[in-house]
């Protein structure tokens, strides 16, 4: 069974290498993004709370990208079939690349809708939409419109329970509400895209651990990530 993690990691950062094109970002320099996902639901019942802390870096540590500290208040109705909404923030100080040391700060709202599906024994799928309202400093008020597409593939079980070796991968894709943003500035509707796959370990029915790889292209570089991350359920 290690053979089949060590092999699967391999073929996911192969698959989703590419060659960079930058003129301000060096993408041919790896970033990483440590993450952990938190969420709890109040007394078994439709309420809970969701939320993020990410540590973005330019390179693999040190050179700031983002610091995201983001959570939410979740709604599933009963008999949706898992079904949940989030009204949620966030607090996102963003890094230049480089040596610089200055950030610039956003505080974000946001609405989203998650429409989980199992096709088959093993293979889960998720839809996510999400509608982001942006205060960014120094630009005018902004929105955005998110896409994610994912699915979790287990080698050795049917759910993700604890012991499981998964095969992890998602694509999202963000779309800018406006164009002008402030001081003759402006955006091109295609905001990114984020191409991801990644192998996973269930540590206990409600903590699993991740190891992958992200491609995000702009209108302007495109970069790759490696990404740790853990799914903490409460």
């Amino acid at each position: 069974m290690k053979s089949v993690l060590v092999t699967g990691l391999v073929l996911v950062l192969f698959m989703l290498a590419g060659k960079g094109y930058s003129q301000a970002v060096n993408d041919a320099k790896v970033g990483g993004w440590y993450m952990y996902f938190w969420n709890a639901t109040f007394k078994e019942g439709p309420f809970g709370m969701q939320g993020d802390i990410q540590y973005r870096n330019w390179n693999i540590m040190g050179d700031l990208e983002q610091l995201m500290l983001r959570a939410g208040f979740t709604y599933a109705p009963a008999k949706a079939g898992g079904v949940k909404f989030t009204l949620g923030y966030a607090y996102i100080p963003t890094g230049a690349y480089g040596e610089s040391k200055e950030t610039i700060a956003e505080n974000r709202f946001y609405q989203e809708a998650m429409l989980p599906q199992k096709v088959g024994d093993r293979f889960h799928v998720l839809h996510r939409f999400r509608l982001e309202e942006r205060f960014v400093e120094g630009q005018d008020f902004r929105t955005r419109w998110r896409y994610f597409f994912s699915f979790a593939l287990p080698f050795n079980k049917t759910g993700l329970t604890k012991g499981a070796i998964y095969l992890s991968a998602y694509n999202e894709i963000f779309i800018n509400g406006e164009r002008d943003i402030g001081n003759g500035n402006t955006v091109e509707i295609f905001d990114r895209n984020r191409l991801y796959g990644a192998m996973g370990y269930s540590l206990t029915d409600k903590l699993r651990m991740q190891l992958g790889y992200m491609q995000q292209t702009t209108n302007t570089w495109n970069k790759g990530q490696l990404q740790v991350s853990l799914h903490h359920t409460f």
